[in-house]
C-alpha cells in the first residue's frame, strides 16, 4: 500500500498530470479524493497547484538563472517539484518549509532527484524574494510578468488595445471566484444565502447577475447540500447572463449547440418553468451525458440532451423559436478558471475555430423559426471569434436584424458586446442577438 503522501507530493503529482495533458479541474479534484489529507490541506494543494500551473513563465523566468539546462529538458518531476518550490518562495512561504518539505515531497515522486531539486531551490532562497521581473513594454516583457506566451500577448494588445490587454492579463490571473445559479423550481437566493450562511460558508450576491451568489469558504462543492440536491449550480455570472439574454418563454422550443457540460440549458430550463423543451446538442456522448446528469439532479423534464454534431443537425428548418450557439472557442475569457489551457492554445487553433464557428452559425440559422431568435456566444475576446463573426453574419445572414447588446458592464463591439473578464468579478464573454424575420 502506498504510505501516505504529504501535501507537497500530492502537489507534484497534480503538476505531472496536468503537463501530461490532463485537466487541472479533472485531475486534481481525483487525486485529493484519493489523499489522505484534511481539508485545509486540500485547500492549500489546491491553490499551489492552480497557482503554480499559472505562473509557470514567470516561475520559470526566477529559475532560469540557476539550473544548468533550459527548463523545458529538465525530468517532469524535477521541472514539477522546482515550479512548486519556487511558487512557495515567491507566494511568501519561508524557505526552510518551501525549500525542506518539497525536497522531502520527492521520497514520493522522485528520490534520485532530490539533491539537485534541492541545490537548485536552495541557491534560488538564498538570492530573493524578490527576484527581478522585467519593467518594459514589450511583449516578451509582458509576457514574463502575466506568466503568458509571447504571441498570446500580442494578439491581445492587437486586438483589444494596451490597456484592455493589460486589464485582462492582470484579471486572468485571478482565481477565479466560485458563483452559484439558485435553481427558482426548488429554492429562492436568498433561502440559499441563509442555508450557506448557517454552514459557514461566506455569500455575496453578484453585480452582473444580482441574484447569483459568489462563495467563499464552500470546500468541496461536491459535498455542498445544495449543490447535490438540487438547490443551486456553480456557473460562472457571464454564462448566466447569456443564459438570460436569450429571452426564453415558458411552453417555446429552444436549442443550444456546443451545450455541454449543461450549465446554460439547465439555466434555460429553469427560466422557463420548465414548460416547453430545451434541446442541449454535444458531439461527444460523455460530455452530453453530463448535460442529462445536471438535469436529473436539478428536476429538470425539459432539458434534453442528445448528441449530434451542430455542422449537421438532424432537425428540420424553422424547429426552434431560439438558438444559442455555444461555440467551442480559444477560451481566453476563462483563463483564470483554465490555467492550463494557456499553454496548450496555439496561433492556428484561432483560425481553425473561427471557421467551425462560421459552419456552426451558418447550421443553426436555417433552425430559427420566423420571428425567433439566434444568440451567437464564446467564452473568448480575439477579433477573428467575435468581430469577424458579425461582419460574416451582416452579409451571409443580412435577413437577420441585431438586438440592441445589454449596457455596462458589456461594452458594444460591432452589432455585439463583448465582457471583459473582471470588469464585473466575472469570466470574459462576447455576445451577439440576431433577430430572424418574421
Amino acid at each position: 500500500m502506498r504510505p501516505v503522501e504529504t501535501s507537497r507530493a500530492v502537489a507534484i503529482r497534480a503538476l505531472l498530470r496536468i503537463e501530461d495533458g490532463a485537466f487541472a479541474n479533472v485531475a486534481l479534484p481525483a487525486l485529493l479524493r484519493e489523499s489522505k489529507l484534511d481539508s485545509r490541506d486540500r485547500a492549500q494543494v489546491t491553490e499551489w497547484v492552480y497557482g503554480t500551473t499559472r505562473w509557470q513563465r514567470t516561475l520559470d523566468h526566477f529559475l532560469t538563472p540557476f539550473v544548468d539546462r533550459r527548463i523545458t529538458k529538465l525530468d517532469p518531476p524535477v521541472r514539477g517539484a522546482l515550479r512548486l518550490g519556487t511558487y512557495q518562495l515567491w507566494s511568501g512561504i519561508a524557505a526552510h518549509a518551501a525549500v525542506g518539505e518539497t525536497v522531502t515531497a520527492m521520497n514520493a515522486v522522485s528520490p534520485r532527484a532530490k539533491g539537485y531539486v534541492n541545490a537548485v531551490l536552495r541557491k534560488l532562497a538564498a538570492s530573493g524574494p524578490p527576484w527581478p521581473l522585467p519593467d518594459d513594454d514589450t511583449v516578451e516583457s509582458m509576457a514574463i510578468r502575466s506568466s503568458m506566451p509571447d504571441w498570446l500577448v500580442a494578439l491581445l494588445v492587437n486586438d483589444l488595445g494596451m490597456a484592455d490587454a493589460e486589464a485582462v492579463l492582470g484579471a486572468v490571473n485571478e482565481p477565479g471566484v466560485v458563483t452559484l445559479r439558485t435553481n427558482p423550481l426548488r429554492a429562492t437566493p436568498a433561502g440559499v444565502e441563509r442555508e450557506l450562511l448557517d454552514a459557514e460558508v461566506s455569500v455575496t450576491r453578484g453585480e452582473l447577475v444580482l441574484d447569483s451568489l459568489l462563495v467563499t469558504g464552500a470546500g468541496d462543492l461536491g459535498a455542498l447540500r445544495a449543490i447535490t440536491e438540487g438547490r443551486v449550480t456553480p456557473e460562472d455570472q457571464a454564462s448566466q447572463a447569456v443564459a438570460t439574454l436569450l429571452g426564453a418563454q415558458p411552453g417555446e422550443w429552444i436549442l443550444e449547440i456546443g451545450a455541454a457540460p449543461g450549465g446554460k440549458t439547465t439555466a434555460i430550463a429553469e427560466a422557463m418553468g420548465d414548460e416547453g423543451l430545451v434541446v442541449g446538442v454535444d458531439r461527444h456522448a460523455g460530455r452530453t451525458q453530463m448535460i442529462g446528469d445536471t438535469a436529473r439532479r436539478l428536476g429538470l423534464r425539459a432539458a434534453v440532451p442528445i448528441v449530434a454534431d451542430g455542422a449537421e443537425l438532424p432537425f428540420r428548418n424553422a424547429s426552434f423559436d431560439r438558438v444559442l450557439v455555444d461555440a467551442p472557442c480559444s477560451g481566453l475569457g476563462v483563463l483564470r478558471r483554465r490555467p492550463e489551457a494557456r499553454w496548450r492554445l496555439q496561433p492556428e487553433n484561432i483560425d481553425e475555430l473561427a471557421k467551425l464557428q462560421l459552419t456552426l452559425m451558418e447550421s443553426a440559422a436555417r433552425l430559427v423559426r420566423p420571428g425567433g431568435r439566434l444568440v451567437y456566444s464564446v467564452c473568448t475576446l480575439t477579433v477573428a471569434e467575435t468581430i469577424a463573426i458579425d461582419e460574416w453574419a451582416r452579409s451571409a445572414l443580412a435577413e437577420f436584424a441585431a438586438v440592441d447588446p445589454p449596457g455596462a458592464p458589456w461594452v458594444r463591439v460591432g452589432r455585439g458586446a463583448r465582457l471583459l473578464p473582471g470588469a464585473a468579478d466575472t469570466d470574459g464573454m462576447y455576445l451577439l442577438i440576431l433577430q430572424a424575420p418574421g
